[in-house]
C-alpha cells in the first residue's frame, strides 16, 4: 500500500449561470421561471460548478472526463464514486462569478479481495467575490478498481423498508442523460447500456452517484423542508436505471439520516445531515 499526499491546486473561474440553474430545475421537473439572478443556488445543485472540461482525446477509456485535477495513471480501468462530504458556509447567488479551487487531498493504493484498487480524495472550494471565505467546501472520494464488476442478480428476497419519512423515485434514461450532460460527465456506465453490460458487467445503466446524492438532497429540501449546513454521503452499492429507489429519512435528535434503498430494499447509499 502506498499513499500520495496533497497535489498542487487548480483554480478555475466561471459564472453560476441562471441558464444552467434553470436547466437543473427543468431536469427535476420544477418550474425554471421560479429562479432568478440573485437567488441563492439551492443547496445540492453545486454539481454544475464542479464539472471538468477535458478534451475528448484525453478522456479515460471508460469515457470519464477526469477528476478535475491530474492523478497518476494507475492502470485501474474502473471508477465509481465512493462518497462525499459537503460543508455549506454561505450561499452562492445565482449569476455570481465562482472561483473553484481543486486539489487532490490523497491517493491511496492497496490490495483488496477483488484485486488492486486505489482511493482518491479530491477537495473543491467554491468562492464568490462577496466573501473572503469559501461558500462551499466539498470532498469527493472515488474508487479506482481493476477487472469487471461482480453485481449479483440473484433471487434475494425483498426487504421491508420502514422510516419516519419516505418517498420513491425511478430514474430513467432521460434523467441520467440530462444529469450527465449538466455535469459534463461522459462516463459510459451512465449513458452507454452496451458498455455498462458487456464491458463493466452491470445489469443496466448505473445511476450516477452524484445524481443519487442530488435526489437525496432534493428529498431533504422539498419533502423535509430542511436546509443542510453539511452532509456526508457514503455509497454502498450501485443503483440502476429504471428501477425504483426508495428514499427514507429518520431523525435522532442530533442529525438527520437519509438512505437510498434499491428495488429490493437494500441500502445503497447513506447520508448524515446537519441541518439548520
Amino acid at each position: 500500500m502506498f499513499e500520495q499526499c496533497k497535489s498542487e491546486s487548480i483554480t478555475r473561474v466561471e459564472p453560476c449561470s441562471l441558464a444552467s440553474v434553470r436547466r437543473v430545475a427543468a431536469m427535476l421537473d420544477l418550474d425554471p421561471e421560479a429562479l432568478a439572478e440573485g437567488d441563492p443556488l439551492p443547496r445540492g445543485w453545486q454539481f454544475i460548478l464542479l464539472g471538468a472540461d477535458t478534451r475528448r482525446s484525453d478522456l479515460r477509456g471508460d469515457g470519464f472526463p477526469g477528476l478535475g485535477v491530474p492523478i497518476p495513471d494507475l492502470g485501474l480501468p474502473r471508477l465509481l464514486l465512493g462518497g462525499r462530504t459537503v460543508e455549506y458556509r454561505h450561499d452562492i447567488p445565482i449569476g455570481s462569478m465562482v472561483r473553484r479551487v481543486s486539489w487532490m487531498k490523497s491517493l491511496t493504493r492497496k490490495a483488496s479481495a477483488r484485486g488492486d484498487m486505489a482511493v482518491v480524495a479530491l477537495a473543491h472550494e467554491l468562492h464568490v467575490p462577496t466573501s473572503s471565505t469559501a461558500a462551499i467546501v466539498e470532498t469527493q472520494t472515488y474508487l479506482l478498481m481493476s477487472g469487471r464488476n461482480t453485481v449479483a442478480e440473484g433471487d434475494a428476497e425483498p426487504r421491508t423498508v420502514s422510516a419516519a419519512r419516505s418517498g420513491i423515485v425511478t430514474p430513467d434514461e432521460t434523467l441520467l442523460f440530462q444529469y450527465s450532460a449538466l455535469g459534463f460527465n461522459s462516463h459510459k456506465i451512465h449513458i452507454d447500456k452496451a458498455y455498462a453490460r458487456e464491458v463493466e458487467g452491470f445489469p443496466d445503466l448505473v445511476v450516477n452517484g452524484g445524481l443519487v446524492t442530488l435526489l437525496m438532497t432534493e428529498f431533504m429540501r422539498t419533502d423535509l423542508d430542511l436546509v443542510p449546513a453539511s452532509f456526508r454521503t457514503k455509497h454502498l452499492a450501485p443503483l440502476f436505471c429504471g428501477r425504483p429507489i426508495t428514499l427514507t429519512a429518520d431523525h435522532n435528535g442530533h442529525a438527520w439520516h437519509l438512505r437510498a434503498h434499491d428495488e429490493l430494499g437494500k441500502v445503497a447509499a447513506e447520508m448524515e445531515v446537519d441541518a439548520k
